[in-house]
């Protein structure tokens, strides 16, 4: 594998997949592994918008970076251009499907299915208060760190 590159998707990548586009370009740069990343939503609610306050602020007061995240919305382009294109929830996993060419599929995945955890998806934090965006924090964590040994294991 060349350098390893990889999209996270959510609905609207408003506050999952730009929090988990933010923490994975640290743990990658911690790691000292090279990896294209970005993020984009299967919807394009909030297209050229910063992440949500909420999910910057959570990320933030551990010290992720959000500069430069903006949303957008998945391109076709996308599934021939990423080695990982990692849902945050099932939802979304099978919009990917849908709109994908069947030779893309095994790149689709859950991005939980990298975490030990009781959790297999990321829950939507949008419509919740401070914890929910704590919780998601907490779980691209974990599945940060798996996808990282993931991507190593291939170099």
């Amino acid at each position: 594998m060349s350098t390893p590159s990889v999209l996270f998707v959510c609905l609207g990548n408003i506050c999952r997949s730009p929090t988990a586009e933010a923490v994975f370009r640290q743990k990658a740069k911690e790691a000292g592994i090279s990896v294209g990343i970005d993020s984009a939503g299967t919807h394009g609610y909030h297209i050229g918008n910063p992440p949500d306050k909420r999910s910057q602020a959570a990320g933030k007061a551990k010290g992720y970076d959000f500069t430069g995240i903006s949303c957008r919305k998945v391109a076709a382009s996308d599934f021939e251009k990423f080695d990982y294109v990692l849902a945050m929830d099932k939802s979304n996993f099978e919009n990917l499907k849908k709109v994908s060419e069947p030779a893309y599929h095994e790149k689709i995945k859950l991005f939980l299915d990298f975490a030990d955890s009781t959790y297999d998806e990321v829950p939507d934090p949008y419509y919740g208060g401070k914890k929910g965006f704590e919780l998601v924090l907490e779980l691209i964590e974990q599945a940060s760190e798996g996808l990282i040994e993931d991507i190593k294991s291939k170099l």
